[in-house]
């Protein structure tokens, strides 16, 4: 007999529920969560032939890891869309266990996707992350609200650059404000510590995964944008088509429809926060971007401001991102030196090192030093993809030109193919 179990997991204690093929309760069981209560509890109630439903929450991975040995599956529920316990009437713990059990034996629980021992670290090293730069900010406020209080305007910008926190300590104050200013840098400089270590992580794991460096050719994207989008997507064949990218991100309309009325509202804001938040912080960055995706921010932002343009330009940017992973092709129009850039920072960060620069033994330069004339070559974006080791560009399609023409983009293809795009450009 195959029992399905459902298993109302907590941080203190964990609820279970037995039920048989037929839909009938056959037990229930009330444990400590810990390893040792857990490995227990399995060796004794749990079957080979069993399977467990779970909802997705903080420890549900450990769980999950425990549990695989002593059974044939163990699934996770997302809760968000498991609303019938939710919307039950009675609800505790025994109803909740109960439910998920039911839903299993039935198939119709509704799974999210579990994520490879490389994903779960990706997420845990970027989530870190997001967290140690948000403790910063707060420090930082606090040290721009002591000088407030006392109506000290700081001299030096960035303040919490290296000379503005000397000017920092320097300052002259209440003993009770120089105290608490004091206590504030003491953390900031571990915060910074901790933020660079993690940041170097980072690189080194970077610098090995070839989704990262695909990533980067996006304009706005860097390290830590592209790691954390890698960490929260995984596996892009789980995605059939960049609409349900954008879904699982929460960047798709919110729709109502009735008869013949549709109405489509702000986005759901459903899924990874976290990745979400990272599309619309390099989204802000297309402004001044002179190819088609700061053509198409500048856009929305004239008719509906820059915020909605942003956002837009999240949408966009994670179509082109799955687009990109899945046919693991770069950026076609990236800007040359600010990807040449971004790629040689994570090189070195990353444990690659750097070139060797200047002219092989033997050859002359082209021009003499001291004249005043550029002796530096600008390398067009095919050759920085190829000495990157990405993949190369294919071919234009006739579509394609005819939109770019549309939008007076052609001369900006060429210029990024032959490597003479130096800045963006800031016209609106």
């Amino acid at each position: 007999m195959v029992r399905t179990v459902g298993l109302d997991l907590h941080k203190e204690v964990a609820e279970w529920c037995f039920v048989d093929e037929q839909g009938k309760v056959l037990g229930r069981e009330r444990v400590e969560v810990s390893p040792e209560s857990l490995e227990a509890f399995a060796k004794k109630h749990l079957r080979k032939t069993d399977r467990v439903a779970l909802e997705s929450t903080t420890n549900t991975w450990a769980v999950v890891r425990l549990l695989k040995p002593h059974v044939a599956e163990v699934k996770v529920s997302n809760p968000y869309k498991a609303r019938v316990i939710a919307e039950a009437n009675v609800k505790t713990d025994k109803v909740d266990a109960e439910v998920l059990a039911q839903l299993l034996r039935m198939n119709w629980l509704p799974l999210v996707w579990e994520p490879d021992e490389k994903t779960s670290e990706m997420r845990a090293l970027s989530a870190r992350r997001v967290q140690l730069v948000r403790d910063r900010t707060r420090v930082r406020n606090r040290i721009r609200s002591i000088l407030a209080q006392r109506l000290i305007k700081p001299d030096v910008e960035p303040l919490f650059g290296k000379k503005g926190i000397e000017s920092l300590k320097r300052l002259s104050m209440d003993a009770p404000g120089k105290t608490t200013l004091e206590s504030e840098l003491r953390l900031h400089d571990l915060i910074e510590q901790e933020v660079g270590a993690t940041t170097r992580q980072m690189a080194q794991d970077g610098w090995g995964d070839a989704r990262v460096k695909l990533l980067m050719t996006l304009p706005g994207v860097d390290l830590i944008v592209a790691e954390g989008l890698v960490a929260a997507i995984g596996d892009i064949k789980r995605f059939s088509s960049a609409d349900r990218l954008a879904s699982y991100l929460g960047l798709c309309p919110r729709t109502k429809q009735s008869a013949n009325t549709c109405h489509h509202g702000p986005i759901t804001k459903a899924g990874n926060t976290m990745a979400r938040w990272l599309l619309v912080e390099a989204a802000h960055h297309l402004h001044a971007n002179p190819g088609p995706l700061g053509f198409f921010f500048r856009k929305i932002a004239r008719k509906k401001g820059a915020n909605v343009a942003a956002t837009a330009g999240a949408r966009k940017l994670a179509t082109i991102v799955w687009h990109m992973l899945t046919n693991n092709q770069p950026y076609r129009y990236a800007l040359p030196k600010t990807t040449e850039t971004k790629l040689r920072a994570l090189r070195i960060r990353g444990g690659g090192g750097k070139r060797p620069r200047g002219l092989r033994r033997g050859a002359t330069p082209r021009r003499k030093s001291g004249s005043g004339e550029q002796t530096r070559r600008e390398k067009p974006l095919r050759e920085i993809y190829e000495l990157e080791s990405l993949p190369p560009i294919p071919p234009a399609k006739e579509a394609e030109l005819r939109q770019m023409a549309k939008k007076g983009l052609l001369g900006f293809m060429k210029a990024v193919v032959n490597g003479k795009v130096n800045a963006p450009s800031q016209r609106k």
